[in-house]
């Protein structure tokens, strides 16, 4: 959200040298987070008024002028222009040598040069209104029309800034560190907490009081969803221009001014964060109406989007149907029209839940919703009430309220906050006076009274609708008033009387640790959705995926039943930088209840497990290589990590895996992962063009943490070990594993025989056609002396002997 410090001036006295770094650091601490401040004058470094004092046709163009202008130096300056409104004495906009424009609004700026256009020497750019960004505030009727300033009253030379009063400060806010504080989405409340920090009188709204006029008909029929409701008749109004001024704030902090009528409306909301919306009188038949929408009911917002409503939806409507969104956006047939007299301006408030709803059914949030969205305390609508009509009768002198009315049947309660003082020193570490909490509590409105060691606090309107309900959010306030800068640290004080060892959580951490700082992966955190293409890609079925009732968006309706579809969208966005990277997370997946799990034994919710997923990507031709590293991450991760192990089988085939490369992965003889490629198909439907990724997903539940340590100790060999490499045919279908327990069966107390280790595997022209080349390494030793070659020999030979007889295997030559 955008706020302009000028406006927040008309609430609050600011001190002239107030630093401004200051205020952000100060606000960022205390109330909101201030991204970031821009001073708007700026934009215009280099930009003056100027005045036409001769236009003379170009001698080389006919579609160019030769203006002699004004530009407050002693002397004129011949400026070639192509602008077709052009007139003597016309004030415009010129860009001095040295200035930044953007070239017809497009692209970067780029800095004025003085320069000669078909053979006229020329001084700076007389400029429209696009090309120094001010198009929403002067449109132009057609592409080459120059900026007009003749109806401003300032002197030629000066800066457009100072002209147009556009010397602010605009302040960008962070929504995200204000979503619960529905009082600071205007400017108002702002200045609300900055008058509070800075002990500074905040100026007040007068109240709206009406002279005796009739009451407006409304029918409010549902109080919950519409509180409140105030609806005012005007007379003798028209469509015209708002006040520069008016337009300029409006244009300031993002919107479009577009008449006086919208323009007060739009004005009030981002002055008091209470929304309101001017209906035509003319088109509004019977009397307004709050009710839900009938169930099919159709509407056409201002936005030229139409709805099929349904029954949830609240909406205000007349005797003839719907005419508005109630809190989202007016109807296009029954909100200011070019020939708007009389005007219904409602002031109201609804029900922050039901708006949301309905903006996200809708896929139309507004400035409007965003706000209701925060839960807005109805007596605020008194504020916007005031505020209007005092913009109302200054545009228009000759206007008259006809008829009123404020619909207003139950009032807001105050929430009423009883703290004791002793916890709040125990929560805060230190003890505040209670002068001190009077002061700074009372500057944003809270009211208190002390008994004892009670203090009784009152909430005021505008922080009682949710944002402070309990006495922590009393101690929140104190705290940032009071400045969490100014505590001291203070050593917490406890004592530990037995240690609870929580081995499934230590096992989740160690194996994080493994991944990253062994294997060299990166974690990854994916949001809680997935994306519709990659569940398509990936998992194919949805049998079981849950459906969200109102998704982040239509493209991301599912809830993640596998950490797969994210991690391969993460693959995507890495591609882009990196040929070479592995990546994994840790995160929790949800399924149907009707999917059982024998990890998740919870009743009546949805299937909760915490899996953990990886990929490696790389480049085609390492596939052979990132599967082997995937898969020792995973045979290693066991030992490493001080757990039960598991094995690997190939019994199912996930669906989105390569037809060939692919492992289930095993604990107790039950599936509780898979490792493969994945396939082309799925690696096409995913977007990845040019890596190769070997994927595995395990249930980190179905994992078994050791319950006590089960390494055992050996010394180092005080002999040597000797290595042995020998390399033998097989077939192509004799597994590793295999080869390795046969060899290992020489393996005995009274052998030479230490391990066996694997060492490369080779296919290809020299060996055989049926047959694989596998190298093996023996480490043979003994712990009593040093063996004769002899002895080396004679135990390799045994092995080789046990391998040729159990598998076939025969030393290649």
């Amino acid at each position: 959200m955008k706020l302009s410090l000028n406006w927040i001036k008309d609430y609050v006295s600011l001190p002239s040298d107030m630093d401004l770094k200051q205020l952000a650091f100060d606000l960022t601490m205390s109330t909101v987070e201030v991204e970031g401040a821009e001073e708007l004058g700026k934009r215009f470094d280099g930009i003056v008024v100027g005045e036409i004092k001769e236009v003379l046709p170009h001698p080389n163009a006919d579609k160019l002028r030769v203006c002699k202008v004004d530009t407050g130096d002693e002397d004129l300056h011949d400026i070639v222009c192509g602008g077709s409104n052009l007139e003597v004495g016309m004030k415009v906009v010129v860009a001095c040598p040295g200035a930044f424009v953007r070239w017809h609004g497009e692209g970067e700026p780029v800095e004025i040069k003085n320069a000669k256009l078909r053979g006229v020497a020329s001084y700076g750019m007389i400029c429209a209104s696009v090309e120094v960004g001010l198009d929403a505030l002067f449109p132009a009727a057609e592409e080459h029309e120059i900026m007009d300033l003749t109806s401003f009253d300032v002197k030629a030379g000066t800066p457009l800034a100072k002209a147009l009063d556009l010397d602010d400060i605009i302040l960008e806010i962070d929504n995200k560190s204000m979503t619960n504080r529905p009082d600071l989405w205007g400017h108002y409340g702002i200045a609300r907490e900055i008058a509070a920090l800075y002990d500074l009188p905040l100026k007040s709204f007068a109240p709206f009081v009406p002279d005796s006029v009739e009451v407006l008909e409304l029918d409010i029929q549902d109080t919950v969803r519409c509180p409140r409701y105030i609806g005012v008749k005007m007379e003798g109004l028209s469509v015209k221009a708002s006040p520069f001024e008016m337009q300029s704030r409006i244009w300031r902090v993002g919107m479009r001014p577009i008449n006086a009528l919208v323009d007060i409306t739009n004005y009030v909301m981002l002055a008091t964060g209470q929304p309101t919306h001017a209906f035509d009188a003319d088109h509004i038949h019977g009397h307004i109406t709050v009710r839900r929408a009938g169930e099919g009911e159709e509407l056409l917002l201002l936005n030229g989007k139409s709805l099929t409503l349904t029954s949830d939806d609240l909406a205000i409507a007349d005797s003839q149907g719907v005419v508005a969104l109630a809190g989202v956006m007016g109807g296009a047939k029954d909100s200011i029209l070019p020939t708007t007299e009389k005007v219904i301006l409602e002031v109201a408030n609804f029900e922050s839940t039901g708006v949301r709803r309905t903006a996200l059914r809708y896929d139309n949030r507004t400035e409007s919703s965003s706000r209701y969205e925060k839960a807005i305390d109805p007596e605020r609508c008194d504020q916007a009430l005031s505020l209007s009509m005092q913009y109302f009768k200054a545009l228009y002198p000759e206007m008259k309220v006809v008829a009123m009315a404020d619909h207003y049947p139950t009032k807001l309660v105050q929430k009423q906050i009883d703290v004791s003082l002793n916890w709040l020193e125990r929560r805060l570490g230190k003890r505040i006076s209670e002068e001190d909490l009077e002061k700074k509590l009372g500057a944003l409105g809270y009211t208190l009274a002390f008994d004892g060691d009670n203090m009784h606090i009152t909430v005021p309107t505008w922080r009682s609708t949710g944002d402070v309900s309990i006495k922590a959010d009393i101690m929140e306030e104190v705290a940032r008033m009071y400045g969490y800068e100014n505590f001291e640290a203070t050593p917490i004080v406890t004592s530990f009387e037995g240690a609870i060892n929580q081995l499934d959580v230590d096992l989740v951490r160690k194996i994080k640790e493994y991944l990253a700082i062994r294997c060299g992966m990166q974690e990854v955190f994916t949001y809680p959705w997935m994306s519709d293409e990659f569940v398509s890609a990936i998992l194919g079925d949805t049998t079981g995926v849950l459906k969200l009732s109102t998704p982040p968006s239509p493209t991301e309706s599912y809830i993640r039943s596998s950490l797969l579809p994210n991690l391969c969208k993460a693959v995507v966005k890495n591609e882009r930088y990196f040929s070479d990277f592995a990546i994994f997370e840790e995160a929790q997946i949800f399924r149907d209840e009707n999917y059982t799990s024998k990890y998740d034994e919870r009743e009546k919710l949805p299937t909760q497990e915490r899996h953990l997923a990886g990929a490696f990507a790389g480049e085609s031709g390492q596939m052979k290589s990132l599967f082997l590293r995937a898969k020792g991450v995973l045979a290693n991760m066991s030992r490493l990590t001080h757990m039960e192990g598991f094995t690997f089988t190939h019994d199912k085939k996930p669906g989105w895996a390569d037809d060939t490369v692919w492992l289930n992965v095993c604990l107790g003889g039950e599936v509780i992962g898979d490792l493969a490629l994945l396939s082309k198909k799925a690696s096409m439907a995913c977007g990845i063009k040019n890596l190769s990724v070997i994927l595995f997903e395990l249930n980190l539940d179905a994992l078994r943490p050791f319950r006590s340590r089960t390494n055992e100790f050996s010394h180092l060999p005080e002999f040597p070990v000797n290595l042995y490499d020998v390399s033998l045919l097989f077939d192509v279908d004799v597994k590793w594993d295999v080869i390795c327990a046969t060899a290992l069966r020489k393996k005995k107390p009274d052998s030479f025989l230490r391990d066996v280790t694997f060492v490369e595997e080779y296919k290809g022209k020299q060996v055989p056609e049926g047959k694989k080349s596998v190298t093996l390494r023996l480490h043979i030793g003994s712990s009593e002396k040093t063996l004769t070659s002899g002895e080396i020999e004679k135990c390799a030979e045994g092995v080789i002997k046990d391998l040729a007889r159990e598998l076939g295997g025969e030393v290649r030559q």
